[in-house]
């Protein structure tokens, strides 16, 4: 395991400590203090997993792999179904095979996102990890909406070695978009990554500069991989989930990318957006520099989530 996924996981473990003692100690608290497993014991369950944000498609989602397992297994003990309880969520949380096939193909990227959830910072965090994995990388910025939002992405785009097209305060998004189409085709760049507006209080102009983004990109670049990634900051809980329902109104989200989780105690919500949505948590946020932002890794998540002493951090 590399350096940086294992400073990444002791960080993670670190910024889950909120989340940990919202969720996991009301669990234990419940296989401990039962002596059986009874309707009262999955009640209390379900009360746990939907005050630590796990939302409640997933809590059911999850108790009732839970039961089956129970039944079948023909388990009376309250603690010897926490193992289940951690691999049902875990489960909830794979991501798939599928991905990250955008940073292997010609790709198109649209982040989207309300201001003030790391939107840019994601960008040029991103565009830093596919430069350092040889990826020729162009970012667009077409966030013209909001002041220094082009010089904010530009800081990032010189820190990760990488040019940028577009910027100008008040210039059309659909052209700037255009513009770097044009210029990603020319380039023969891999993964061209567009910060767009986010502003969804004005949901009918922002879905007709997305959509008419989109319709240049089909026009344009017809053959480029397409992927819509939404970053929601999972300081905010339920309303991140709000959020990424009102994004899929206006888009076809292909991922998420969930940013401060460093201290939070509504972690729980990167459960319960994949399993509401269906739409994988694709990257992690736990702080300020490129090694911060991670692939998401459910088993990863999970481990630090529930403390679990893993061959990750040399315990084996």
């Amino acid at each position: 395991m590399s350096e940086e996924k294992k400073g990444f996981f002791a960080r993670l473990k670190e910024g889950l400590t909120k989340t940990r003692n919202n969720i996991v100690k009301g669990i234990d608290s419940i296989f401990s203090g039962f002596s059986s497993i009874d309707d009262d014991f999955y009640e209390e369950l379900e009360e746990t997993l939907i005050m630590g944000d796990l939302g409640v498609n997933a809590t059911a989602a999850i108790l009732e792999r839970l039961k089956k397992q129970v039944k079948e297994q023909g388990i009376r003990e309250p603690e010897a179904c926490r193992q289940l309880l951690i691999d049902s969520i875990r489960e909830q949380m794979d991501v798939g095979e599928t991905a990250y096939d955008f940073e292997t193909k010609q790709s198109v990227v649209l982040v989207i996102g309300v201001n003030g959830v790391g939107k840019t910072t994601s960008v040029g965090k991103l565009a830093g990890k596919l430069k350092a994995q040889g990826r020729r990388v162009l970012i667009a910025a077409a966030d013209t909406f909001r002041a220094a939002a082009g010089e904010q992405l530009e800081e990032w785009a010189n820190r990760a070695g990488v040019d940028m097209i577009g910027g100008r305060e008040g210039s059309d998004p659909a052209s700037v978009i255009y513009d770097a189409v044009h210029a990603a085709k020319a380039r023969h760049i891999d993964v061209l990554l567009c910060d767009t507006a986010g502003r969804l209080h004005n949901k009918k102009n922002l879905m007709e500069e997305l959509k008419k983004m989109n319709r240049i990109i089909d026009r344009e670049f017809p053959d480029a991989h397409r992927e819509n990634l939404v970053v929601l900051d999972g300081t905010t809980g339920q309303n991140a989930l709000a959020q990424a329902r009102e994004f899929s109104q206006v888009a076809d989200l292909t991922g998420i990318i969930l940013t401060k989780m460093d201290g939070t105690a509504k972690g729980g919500i990167a459960v319960a957006i994949q399993s509401e949505l269906h739409i994988p948590v694709k990257y992690i946020g736990v702080g300020e520099t490129i090694e911060d932002l991670q692939k998401f890794d459910a088993n990863q998540f999970v481990n630090a989530l529930f403390d679990i002493r893993t061959t990750e951090e040399g315990n084996d």
